[in-house]
């Protein structure tokens, strides 16, 4: 690979991390271009693991790594490209959302005027000017949330890693957050997310790797990866008034193969092996009168995707 292409990308080569006996993560090879990157798995699969690794704050056992050509045992030279918003909170006692900002930025040697005028902007754009100058004690979650990204990204960096980043978010901030990784993407960023919420790293990905147990056992665009598991079934849970009815009409479509009602008669469990299809063929029922009061899949951690994909018995019943 040459010099151009990898102070472009995130480079891991063969690289394993453990923690005395227990393995973090083994045998890393990959080469992670701009976009937004989604990082999948169940809890203990190496998500965490992975992105403390690219962020330098743990130092692989064995293997190399560079983001954007740079080492990550450099962090000085990292940390000025490069940001990380994990998924726990910890702010200092009695700060506001403003003063937690400056204060990062001050660190950095910025001059006073410059950290209010960085600090005011990167609120801005988490959409959160009418909260700047409450206590962090008192946001919600969702706000946490936001504070922690506009921390991340006051200082522009070029790769932005972060834990969970949607987690709490209500459906509006959630779309504007998106929108804002996108634009990060369009920019030639790095945007590297962690999830097990499949349907969210359908929405928001440009490519999706896929961790199980430390292992990388899935990764590219997220087209592709789609296409490795179009013959695993997903799950959808419909709340809906006419069970029953719904329930026959689905079934008709081909792509359907199995309708389960809920024991209240209050809603039904569809796996299909075309989501696509399947939720375009929802809105057209749900224009014909079935009253539908909520569609979620029930895929909500990714534990039967990776038996299918390693082969797991699970997936074959």
């Amino acid at each position: 690979m040459s010099n151009g292409q990898v102070s472009d990308r995130i480079v891991l080569d063969n690289v394993s991390r453990f923690y005395g006996e227990v393995l973090g993560v083994n045998r890393v090879t990959l080469s992670v271009p701009p976009g937004i990157t989604s990082l999948v798995g169940p809890n203990g699969s190496g998500k965490t693991t992975l992105m403390n690794l690219i962020t330098g704050l743990v130092r692989p056992t064995r293997g190399s790594i560079q983001v954007l050509g740079i080492s990550p045992s450099d962090p000085e030279k990292l940390f000025r490209v490069c940001a990380y918003a994990t998924q726990f909170d910890s702010f200092p006692r009695g700060m506001t959302g403003f003063q937690f900002i400056y204060s990062y930025l001050r660190l950095s040697g910025m001059s006073h005027d410059d950290c209010q005028r960085t600090t005011a902007f990167a609120i801005g754009r988490v959409n959160l000017g009418d909260a700047a100058h409450r206590k962090i004690a008192g946001y919600s979650k969702g706000m946490r949330q936001r504070i922690k990204l506009a921390q991340a990204i006051a200082h522009d960096p070029r790769v932005l890693v972060l834990d969970e980043p949607l987690n709490g978010l209500d459906p509006l901030v959630r779309a504007e957050t998106i929108a804002l990784f996108r634009e990060f993407a369009a920019e030639g960023r790095h945007v590297i997310v962690s999830s097990h919420i499949l349907h969210e790293v359908d929405t928001i990905s440009d490519q999706v790797i896929l961790l199980s147990n430390g292992y990388v056992v899935a990764e590219g665009q997220i087209r592709g990866v789609r296409e490795e598991m179009s013959e695993h079934p997903m799950q959808v849970i419909i709340r809906c008034t006419r069970a029953s009815v719904l329930a026959s009409r689905v079934f008709e479509q081909d792509h359907v193969v199995e309708v389960r009602l809920h024991a209240d008669g209050g809603g039904l469990l569809v796996k299909t092996r075309d989501a696509d299809r399947f939720y375009r063929a929802l809105n057209h029922l749900a224009l014909d009168g079935v009253g539908i009061e909520s569609v979620a899949p029930a895929d909500d951690n990714v534990n039967s995707l990776y038996e299918y994909l390693i082969g797991g018995e699970e997936s074959t019943r």
